[in-house]
């Protein structure tokens, strides 16, 4: 009888030890297959917001260009770092901005008029773009206007769009800003804006 009792025992025991293998197993199947599909859904978060920053047109203006066989072509080693910091800025004294008109650089990462010189913000993680934004900043900046996502700040000014990136969704927002996250970093300090009076 203690034989069978010791018996039934181990294959108690046995039992036991493959069920709980298998129980381990299967929850790291389970957990294997969360990190994947959250891996997953990242890319494909990160891959939404590249096809968000392309319609949008975001390159037109964010990055600097230069004169190809087909016109400005995007310097891809600056892609999306602004207006480049080591550029003169041009004194403009055209009769045009008298006339209450715009004028672009040749390049699209400046413009002058009636509000001044306003020049394309770096939107590359380095710490002179927006590397050290939070997304709560960079949602009040695309939904308010307001320079660098700051309450309190000034209204970032024209030719920049943001009325109308306003409208974007939450989830349209986060993948924005994660694909800018996860672009190559540009040092570049752009300059401040040029105020109306002393251009």
């Amino acid at each position: 009888m203690k034989q069978k009792k010791s018996l039934v025992s181990i294959v108690l025991g046995v039992a036991l030890f493959v069920g709980i293998s298998s129980c381990e197993n299967v929850q790291k199947e389970i957990a294997d297959d969360q990190v994947e599909t959250a891996s997953l859904n990242e890319e494909n978060i990160i891959l939404h917001g590249k096809y968000l920053v392309d319609v949008m047109g975001c390159n037109d203006c964010h990055s600097p260009k230069r004169m190809g066989p087909n016109g400005p072509e995007t310097i891809k080693e600056l892609f999306l770092s602004g207006y480049p910091s080591d550029r003169p800025i041009i004194d403009f004294d055209s009769p045009l901005l008298k006339e209450g008109f715009g004028i672009f650089y040749p390049d699209l990462t400046a413009a002058a008029g009636p509000w001044g010189i306003s020049f394309a913000a770096n939107l590359t993680p380095d710490e002179t773009g927006i590397g050290n934004w939070t997304e709560e900043q960079f949602k009040v900046a695309l939904r308010q206007g307001k320079y660098k996502g700051l309450e309190g700040s000034r209204n970032m000014l024209p030719p920049m769009p943001w009325y109308n990136y306003g409208k974007m969704t939450d989830e349209d927002i986060h993948a924005v800003y994660e694909y800018l996250q996860s672009i190559d970093p540009v040092e570049n300090l752009v300059p401040a804006a040029v105020s109306p009076m002393n251009m």
